[in-house]
């Protein structure tokens, strides 16, 4: 017998909350009870981001939106899903190198699939969906700008934001760093994105869940936070939306300094990363930008 189908329902002489309006997802059962494992399994029901309209490009399905809508979409779906405790949304990005990895890992090409939308944060992706697609890419949706325009729209609208990942100096440089930037934001918690064991893991999903973020940044790296996402997304289901975010972190600190503008535009960006850390990238672009390129060109439409 599965772990779901074994848990009890504890007897209540409550009466059963009303429905909200016209939304049968309100929980018909004591508050008490929504806890970690209320939610084992996905959402019956496509969420807004799933519908957004997608084409294939290196592989991999890629939502065609623009970053101002993706970041009003990410706090509408956040506040909409407040209190409800459901599954909550996965987003994530791809790029040259994760077009590379999906294609020659199918392990990692899962965790991208159980995303419900996948951003295009590479310039060289949105050149493709010009010629190759019927379909073109409004713009790129890097992650660090998106982090900004969500970050406006929450403090606007009361969302809430937690920040996961990075190593602990860079998650709280990150932090003071939003902060300063966004003094009205509602950042209810961080943490660095390194555990001693499972058990730590757990236990921070469960402080996590316990503060309720309307969105969850997770800055691992790849393919590490897709993993955390798939592996502890049933552990919180108080949070509205998780976005996975690469080094998101390191760019918030400021101790990796974006690419100029136009070298953004033209699609450089990770020419300046070779240049900033070359013993890290160098072999990795020169391994997986080949690749990246062909599917591109061949797995595209």
């Amino acid at each position: 017998m599965s772990d779901a189908a074994e848990l009890i329902i504890p007897k209540t002489d409550q009466p059963l909350p009303p429905q909200r309006g016209t939304d049968r997802r309100v929980a018909r059962f004591p508050a008490a009870w929504a806890g970690e494992e209320r939610r084992l399994s996905k959402d019956r029901r496509a969420n807004r981001f799933q519908r957004w309209r997608k084409v294939l490009l290196g592989g991999m399905p890629v939502a065609v939106v623009d970053r101002r809508k993706s970041a009003t979409a990410m706090v509408d779906h956040a506040l909409e899903r407040h209190g409800l405790w459901r599954y909550p949304a996965y987003l994530t990005s791809t790029n040259g190198e994760v077009a590379y990895r999906c294609a020659t890992d199918s392990v990692q090409r899962a965790l991208f699939l159980e995303a419900d939308a996948i951003h295009a944060d590479g310039m060289p992706h949105v050149f493709a969906s010009r010629v190759k697609c019927e379909l073109a890419l409004p713009e790129r949706v890097a992650t660090t700008d998106l982090f900004y325009d969500v970050a406006a729209e929450a403090s606007a609208r009361g969302a809430t934001m937690f920040m996961l990942g990075a190593t602990e100096s860079s998650n709280a440089l990150a932090v003071d760093k939003v902060k300063q930037r966004f003094p009205d934001l509602k950042l209810v918690g961080a943490r660095h994105g390194f555990f001693a064991n499972e058990d730590e893991e757990i236990a921070t999903c469960r402080a996590i869940a316990q503060l309720a973020p309307d969105i969850l940044w997770v800055s691992m790296g790849v393919p590490h936070e897709q993993t955390f996402v798939v592996r502890n997304r049933h552990r919180l289901t108080s949070v509205g939306v998780i976005k996975t975010s690469g080094g998101l972190f390191d760019f918030l600190s400021e101790i990796n300094p974006r690419a100029p503008s136009w070298m953004q535009r033209a699609g450089f960006e990770w020419l300046w990363r070779v240049i900033i850390e070359p013993k890290r990238l160098a072999w990795r672009y020169l391994k997986t930008s080949p690749v990246a390129i062909y599917l591109l060109l061949t797995k595209s439409r």
